[in-house]
């Protein structure tokens, strides 16, 4: 039998009980849509990670305060902070893969500004900082070198301590004070939105690290230390040199790492594990359904098989051969079952819009997603549609031709 013969014969055997075969579809319907959008959820969740923790910095290492063990009691990470501004003008100096460095010296104050005041953390950092965290004024311009070996009072602002303290107006060239001392706003830092872990970035005040040093912190030791490379290939190789200009610069010698160090990597891998398994385990149950479809599928074949007996027997009485009913049958539950997936991804493209536009979640359905899920479609098709076909060719034709 010719193969257009076969799609037309089974496409007519389809439309014939179209109310059946829509319950038939239904199965396969719901299992490729959920899919859809469990993958569009959960691809959507770990882009919008990558995204949060790209705006930490482009190719960021992390220097950080290592731990302590007074009396053979680990204090945990953090606890013995060792770490030094000179720290940052060595790694600066005698780093060869490395394009930028800047101390953070953190400290929380009341800033005062306008006619009302707020409460948010002030970060001392260094020319490179911009760099550092891809993050450029909006309005007005970053501090200078000069301001910052001179320990100049001058500010930038996040934008949401610009609208608290300055709603509707250019704060730039105004008066604000940190603490108890006065400083002058020479920019306002463009909005950069929440990281990873929601904290808010544009809630900070930046300042020149030696004013944050000398009037506002007074601490010798500083909280980190951020790197960055030319090119994301080079924070590895940076990162071993980071270590040892550390450890030379702290003279350690034998001595365990006074310090810890991160890369970008490692915080994404971090923050993105979690969301992989969910994704994961979202598809997988999702998944459920589509065999639900599949044996939805196999039923209903098999009660067609056996309600075309007869239709079989005649075509095998004037010269149907086995393989081309099992072709005829198989050809209908792969076709209900394509059928069924693409509908599915309809409804799974509009769910997950609409649950995007609902919650106000990111959702993104990547291409691999949509092929596997209408190739799953069609793999339940040929797998559950397999034994009912296999059953009509396996007829004896003047057995079928008695069956009423």
């Amino acid at each position: 039998m010719k193969q257009s013969t076969l799609f037309k014969v089974a496409s007519a055997s389809i439309l014939k009980n179209k109310m059946r075969t829509l319950l038939t579809m239904l199965g396969i319907v719901i299992g490729v849509g959920a899919v859809i959008v469990m993958v569009a959820v959960g691809n959507g969740a770990q882009t919008t990670i990558q995204s949060q923790i790209n705006g930490l910095g482009t190719n960021l290492i992390i220097v950080m305060p290592g731990y302590g063990t007074p009396g053979g009691v680990n204090q945990g990470a953090g606890s013995f902070n060792k770490l030094s501004v000179e720290d940052a003008v060595k790694l600066k100096q005698q780093g060869t893969l490395i394009a930028a460095v800047s101390p953070v010296i953190s400290t929380k104050a009341q800033v005062l500004g306008g006619s009302t005041n707020w409460r948010t953390s002030i970060n001392g950092v260094s020319t490179d900082y911009p760099a550092i965290r891809n993050w450029q004024p909006s309005s007005g311009e970053f501090f200078s070198d000069e301001d910052v070996s001179s320990a100049r009072k001058v500010a930038l602002i996040g934008s949401t301590v610009a609208n608290n303290l300055f709603p509707g107006t250019d704060p730039v060239g105004a008066q604000t004070q940190i603490g108890k001392v006065p400083f002058t706003v020479v920019g306002v830092m463009a909005t950069k939105g929440q990281n990873a872990g929601g904290q808010d970035q544009d809630d900070v005040v930046l300042v020149p690290y030696t004013t944050a040093q000398t009037r506002l912190s007074g601490n010798v030791r500083i909280g980190q230390i951020l790197v960055s490379t030319a090119t994301a290939e080079d924070i590895p190789a940076a990162e071993e040199e980071v270590q040892g200009i550390m450890r030379d610069a702290h003279r350690l010698n034998g001595a365990p790492d006074d310090f810890t160090v991160k890369n970008q990597t490692e915080i994404a891998e971090a923050a993105t594990s979690t969301t992989k398994v969910m994704s994961g385990l979202l598809a997988a149950i999702a998944s459920i359904s589509l065999l639900v479809g599949g044996i939805g599928i196999m039923n209903i074949m098999l009660v067609s098989v056996t309600e075309r007996t007869r239709e079989i027997g005649v075509r095998m009485a004037i010269g149907a051969r086995g393989s081309d009913v099992l072709t005829q049958f198989l050809v209908e539950s792969v076709v209900m079952s394509l059928l069924g997936g693409f509908v599915g991804l309809a409804f799974g493209y509009g769910g997950a819009a609409l649950l995007g536009h609902l919650t106000g979640w990111a959702t993104s359905t990547p291409a691999s997603a949509v092929a596997i899920a209408v190739g799953f479609s069609a793999a339940v098709g040929v797998f559950f549609g397999y034994y009912p076909a296999r059953k009509a060719a396996g007829l004896n034709p003047i057995q079928a031709l008695r069956y009423e």
